[in-house]
């Protein structure tokens, strides 16, 4: 694939994961002279159907983003979502724990009829997603990496190991010494342990690898005195949507 056509495309979301492609710096040129950006409000004022691939944040939240993802889907040749709420609904997703009309009420009032609200979804309940560059901000490098690839024919390398590893890597101690607990033993790495290496514990941001050791992680919860409840509020506040089809199946 020489040159394509990009889209880059909000659903709900902050609009931090389309910023990450804006903060490229010095990579930023290169980027730009590598493909051909035809749809970016947040960076350009030219609107364009003709993209080959399209990038998107966001999860779906109304019937509005529903419309416009399925729109999306029709042109695109490759979907690719961009950070949390596009990958597993983010924090969008912690309305669906109360109910949709129940959080429209906590939220609008008596003008909650006037949303368009449904269930929070990531994009991929409802297209096709080829990849992810997942996390809250993503790894901008992840995103050009994943375009890079594309455009020389080859198959993006994306992390699916757990952030312990990269804590490892980089010689940290594990926060769970300071007594803080952490998704880190079954969360997706690909962020250089960001979190932990800041002393906080990881929120799993990133989801969870596909295959992650559970009974890994309760080991290390009841080293410490834990309990797996004990940590899946924090685990709800990017993976809700996950949770929930979890306890619903």
């Amino acid at each position: 694939m020489s040159k394509p056509k990009i889209g880059v495309f909000g659903l709900t979301g902050c609009g931090g994961c389309q910023l990450e492609i804006l903060n490229l710096e010095d990579q930023l040129l290169d980027f730009i002279n590598a493909v051909d950006i035809v749809h970016f409000t947040e960076a350009i004022s030219e609107h364009s159907d003709t993209y080959e691939i399209a990038l998107i944040e966001g999860s779906v939240s109304t019937k509005h983003d529903l419309e416009r993802l399925e729109h999306i889907a029709k042109v695109a040749k490759i979907i690719i979502a961009i950070g949390a709420c596009s990958c597993t609904g983010g924090l969008n997703c912690l309305k669906n724990l109360y109910g949709t009309e129940k959080a429209k009420e906590l939220v609008y009032g008596d003008k909650k009829d006037w949303i368009d609200a449904i269930d929070t979804q990531p994009i991929d309940a409802y297209v096709k997603v080829d990849y992810y560059a997942r996390g809250c901000p993503p790894n901008r490098f992840e995103i050009i990496d994943i375009v890079k690839s594309l455009i020389v024919g080859k198959n993006p390398e994306i992390p699916n190991y757990p952030v312990c590893i990269e804590c490892k890597r980089l010689g940290n101690t594990c926060v769970y010494e300071f007594g803080i607990t952490c998704m880190g033993p079954v969360a997706r790495a690909g962020c250089n342990a960001r979190c932990p290496s800041a002393i906080s514990g990881c929120e799993a941001c990133r989801g969870s690898i596909d295959d992650p050791n559970i009974n890994a992680q309760k080991d290390l919860l009841t080293q410490y005195g834990l309990t797996v409840e004990d940590i899946m509020e924090g685990f709800n506040l990017y993976n809700a949507c996950k949770i929930i089809e979890q306890k619903t199946k």
